[in-house]
């Protein structure tokens, strides 16, 4: 009777318990900075930012999660060198998710806002080159990966400085900024929902069963966009102008309407979040169940099961509402000072990189991402605006994260092998 027959149930459960805390980290860290532009440029509340986080990460999740949880189940490790030992695949896969798990919790209780996908990926490579031999590991893979952490912070940061010089000049820097704002918010709003609907259409949905043209995708995409934009133009329609002594220019006026955007564009974030990082809880625990479930035959390719994505959702969601202050706070007050209209450009800049990523099947780090928009929307007002040491202390953090992950992950291997092997 072979290893996974005997201890099939022991290991499903195990799977099950750490890709819940894995999911519970990945809310408590990712989801928190993931909001945190939101709820720290005070366009809506924490409770809000909760309710907007569960529909809209699980929707991404199901929606366009798919292509991150192949890459992070089958493309990191080669999976025909475990056919001979598939239990070694099962304890890599549970070390790699209490791994990343562990580290999370670490870094969310000191509200370092690090990456769950480094966590799980140098977890993965951890356990496969130490475990079963450098060979195991698809470099070139890992390399692709790597690379993403420069090039998506470098691209949204450079996104959310275009965007928000653009907002500066067509909004701030005209005659009547209010009047401006109440012109030119309703194409950002119509912005939002076309680049989001755009990848999504284009590269999430064939497991779905909806296979739509390149040509049809552009016209749903500006019939979404459109939708969107008049649900935009009839809210901010309730705005009216209010006087206060402090504010000669109105710009405060300009915010309130700026916060109307910033609820559709914490929805796509909260979108792109859960395509891209649901992956990270739910792929090595798909690939345990379908090595137990199939006696051992690997097979990267199998279906995840519709209940493994209810629990690395409901994961998320718990982690965010127990643990997930300490993050938001760094990623919305301690970079920079943020305000609706600063947090809209970070927002819809991370929110396109991460798409755009999803899409291509490539787990880059959301957190990165979102840093990277934050620090491009600060650089727009000047060095002076950036907190350097929060900084400092944030790339720190992600400098150690794929080696603490590595490093535990190799340790668990070892002890499952022992107890199990």
């Amino acid at each position: 009777m072979s290893i996974i027959a005997q201890h099939g149930e022991i290991f499903i459960i195990l799977a099950c318990l750490f890709g819940f805390f894995m999911a519970w980290g990945v809310g408590a860290n990712d989801v928190a900075n993931a909001m945190g532009t939101s709820v720290g440029s005070k366009a809506i509340t924490i409770k809000q930012a909760i309710i907007i986080a569960v529909i809209f990460e699980f929707l991404g999740a199901w929606l366009a999660g798919g292509e991150v949880t192949a890459t992070i189940r089958g493309g990191i490790v080669d999976p025909a060198l475990l056919e001979a030992n598939p239990q070694l695949l099962v304890y890599g896969m549970l070390s790699a998710l209490l791994a990343a798990a562990i580290w999370l919790l670490v870094a969310s209780a000191k509200g370092w806002p690090v990456s769950t996908t480094h966590s799980i990926v140098g977890a993965i490579v951890g356990f496969g080159a130490v475990g079963l031999g450098m060979e195991a590991v698809a470099w070139n893979r890992v390399g692709t990966i790597a690379s993403s952490w420069v090039v998506s912070p470098l691209l949204a940061g450079t996104i959310a400085f275009v965007l928000f010089k653009s907002v500066q000049h067509l909004i701030f820097e005209s005659h009547d900024p209010f009047a401006a704002a109440k012109r030119y918010v309703p194409v950002y709003t119509f912005l939002v929902g076309f680049i989001v609907a755009m990848v999504t259409l284009t590269k999430g949905l064939t497991h779905v069963g909806l296979d739509l043209s390149f040509g049809q995708s552009f016209l749903f995409s500006l019939l979404i966009g459109a939708v969107i934009m008049g649900t935009g133009i009839s809210l901010q329609r309730r705005i009216k102008y209010e006087r206060r002594a402090d504010d000669h220019f109105g710009f405060s006026n300009v915010e309130r309407v700026f916060g109307v955007l910033m609820i559709f564009t914490a929805c796509a974030m909260a979108f792109a979040h859960g395509s891209n990082d649901v992956a990270n809880a739910v792929g090595p625990l798909a690939a345990v169940i379908s090595v137990v479930r199939s006696d051992g035959v690997i097979d990267s390719a199998a279906l995840v099961p519709w209940w493994v994505l209810m629990l690395g959702g409901g994961g998320i969601v718990f982690g965010l509402v127990t643990y997930g202050h300490k993050v938001i706070a760094t990623v919305g007050t301690g970079i920079t000072e943020l305000t609706p209209s600063r947090g809209f450009a970070a927002t819809l800049a991370a929110a396109t990189t991460v798409v755009l990523a999803s899409g291509t099947g490539l787990p880059i780090s959301t957190t990165h991402t979102l840093v990277g928009a934050v620090l491009g929307v600060g650089l727009a007002r000047g060095m002076a605006a950036l907190n350097l040491s929060v900084i400092g202390t944030i790339v720190m953090s992600w400098l150690i994260t794929l080696p603490a992950g590595a490093g535990l992950s190799i340790l668990f291997f070892f002890t499952f092998n022992g107890i199990f092997g």
